[in-house]
């Protein structure tokens, strides 16, 4: 198979890696940017300049979202088939050993792509959406980005055995679905297919063999990230070695990082152009092979437009390849800044990031408790962030939940009950005896600790809506013991931080968020913003700290996580595992070339 697969690639590989780089860099700095701006003219058209996790669901309903955000997808759709469409055009030119003419090649791929543009091929849109990720993991480039389950719903389902049952039977139900449809592109341009009767096609031509053609589609992806690992590993080497050999390495250090962090893009781009032809070689190579074997008679596109005019042979188009010198050095030039903030000099300096204790130390003790808080500090937290709730007679006590069931074991509403009702309640519930005794603590207790112990507050305000006025409660606590300096007040209710404002407009106000899209940093009475980590990025980070404001990460607890919210700089890591961030952040205070070197290669590879 590989031999068949080598074949279709390189006997027009020229003409593949041509179309590969240009598709690819157009896609980087012309497509994914429009996609983008043309995602924020609907949300313009409909009147909204951000997305949060409290208008989201009132923008998706909106029928003119609906019908726009259709469209997008066709686009996106047609955009993404118009590069496999190119690739299996080329291999079956090589498939022909017929030399082809590039540009008269991209018209006929443009006019068969136009074809899936028909309302009985409104699947396809799902389809790509899956060929996408599964056709690009690793190295591969392309606009479209996987979305990123947010850590906080993947923690939650992999703690919850039912949960976790039913994403895992998902997942492979929407898998072994798709992927059984793999070859229906193929059927659609070879046989000239709806997209209805190629699926059913894939799936009897595939018949006791998806499991296999997977692994060997997976094989031919693998060789490729094997040879960029190789590539990669050998091309750092040798410049290390010429450094420390050759060079002053005192003198010019940063001058090979940049050469180094050069490489790297580079090499990116290269092998990135692989990628998906490498994938479609190898399933095209299965279909016809497959057809074959079931004696289907297999068609031959015609290419007789593509041939290669004999005597335009040796013309060299200089436009085209002064294009191509362009998008190359801009790649490069991209792909070197945005990396260049992972490869930083060999020295010491300061990142001021704070770390937030999530509910205390809530993973050894019992949530928003005294002694939780008391261990976040022993285990360096400089902040802890906890939930407040109002009780029938007005009292402003420490619970994340409004009912007291998850943590306590009993049914009880916070609002329905007075405070004397509460204080009392055991909260070693799930704990067992070594914390007994344990109680729910009211916001002044907290408050008068965290000012004998130094402590600064993230108090998050929970409004169910049958409160008298929670927040105006808080803000009095707060100034009855002059703690205004030393605490933030948070709410993923924007309503409830501009009451804060109202009641003084000293005290710092941070909006919680799950999701943050379009431009959140004009909210004016939001001082900084709480995101969950998989929203963060350098964009949306520079943007909030242009406008004075901070960005805090929630909740963030495994390694690679930290390390990349304290690569973005934001200003507060909220997190479970406390000492872990506390120490990773102090680490991050010396950078070493090496270790970030080998923390980028396997970034690229996970």
């Amino acid at each position: 198979m590989f031999k068949n697969v080598k074949n279709y690639l390189t006997y027009n590989f020229k003409q593949l890696i041509e179309f590969e780089l240009i598709y690819k860099l157009l896609t980087i700095f012309i497509f994914s940017p429009l996609f983008t701006l043309l995602f924020k003219l609907i949300m313009k058209v409909n009147g909204y300049k951000f997305l949060t996790i409290e208008n989201i669901l009132e923008f998706i309903k909106k029928p003119l979202t609906i019908s726009l955000i259709i469209i997008l997808l066709i686009i996106m759709m047609l955009y993404t088939m118009y590069e496999i469409v190119t690739i299996i055009l080329i291999c079956e030119a090589s498939r022909q050993k017929i030399k082809i003419d590039l540009k008269d090649t991209l018209k006929l791929s443009l006019k068969k792509s136009l074809r899936f543009l028909k309302l009985s091929n409104i699947g396809l849109i799902f389809f790509v959406l899956f060929l996408i990720p599964f056709l690009n993991i690793g190295i591969g480039v392309s606009f479209i980005s996987v979305i990123k389950v947010p850590e906080y719903i993947k923690e939650y389902i992999m703690s919850n055995y039912l949960y976790l049952s039913l994403y895992v039977l998902l997942m492979i139900i929407l898998f072994v679905t798709f992927f059984r449809w793999i070859y229906s592109i193929n059927y659609i341009l070879y046989d000239n297919l709806s997209f209805r009767k190629a699926r059913k096609k894939s799936i009897n031509l595939g018949k006791k063999h998806h499991l296999k053609d997977f692994f060997k589609i997976m094989f031919t992806e693998s060789l490729i990230y094997l040879f960029y690992i190789i590539f990669v590993l050998i091309g750092v080497g040798l410049i290390l070695l010429i450094h420390h050999y050759i060079i002053n390495k005192v003198i010019l250090s940063s001058l090979m990082i940049s050469i180094i962090a050069i490489f790297l893009g580079i090499s990116l781009i290269l092998f990135s152009l692989l990628s998906v032809p490498m994938s479609y070689a190898s399933i095209t190579y299965l279909f016809l092979k497959h057809k074959e074997i079931k004696d289907e008679e297999v068609n031959v596109i015609d290419l007789s437009s593509c041939l290669r005019k004999e005597e335009n042979k040796h013309k060299i188009n200089v436009f085209k390849y002064i294009v191509i010198v362009i998008l190359i050095i801009s790649g490069t030039i991209f792909t070197y800044n945005y990396f260049k903030g992972n490869l930083s000099l060999n020295i010491e300096y300061v990142k001021n990031i704070e770390v937030t204790a999530h509910r205390g130390a809530s993973v050894d003790y019992p949530e928003n408790t005294m002694i939780a808080f008391k261990k976040a500090r022993e285990y360096g937290a400089n902040w802890v962030e906890l939930d407040v709730q109002e009780t029938k007679d007005g009292v402003i006590i420490v619970s994340h939940d409004s009912n007291l069931k998850r943590v306590t074991g009993k049914d009880i509403n916070i609002n329905d009950v007075n405070y004397e009702e509460i204080e009392t309640i055991d909260v070693s519930y799930k704990f067992g005896e070594k914390y007994k005794n344990e109680y729910i603590p009211n916001l002044d207790h907290v408050i008068i600790w965290a000012k004998d112990n130094n402590m600064k507050l993230n108090i998050e305000l929970k409004p169910t809506g049958k409160e008298i006025d929670l927040e105006k409660t808080v803000v009095d606590i707060i100034e009855n013991h002059e703690f205004a300096n030393n605490v933030v007040v948070t709410s993923s209710k924007y309503d409830s931080l501009k009451k804060v404002k109202k009641y003084n407009k000293n005290i710092k106000t941070i909006y919680v968020l799950s999701i943050a899209f379009g431009d959140v940093s004009d909210l004016k009475y939001a001082d900084g913003f709480s995101i969950e980590a998989s929203n963060i990025n350098k964009s949306f980070i520079k943007r909030i700290h242009k406008e004075g404001k901070e960005i805090y990460a929630w909740t963030v607890n495994k390694e690679d996580s930290i390390n990349k919210m304290i690569k973005l700089n934001v200003d507060n890591i909220i997190t479970d595992d406390i000492k872990e961030a506390r120490t990773l952040i102090d680490e991050s205070k010396k950078s070493n070339i090496i270790v970030e070197y080998y923390e980028f290669i396997i970034h690229n590879l996970s």
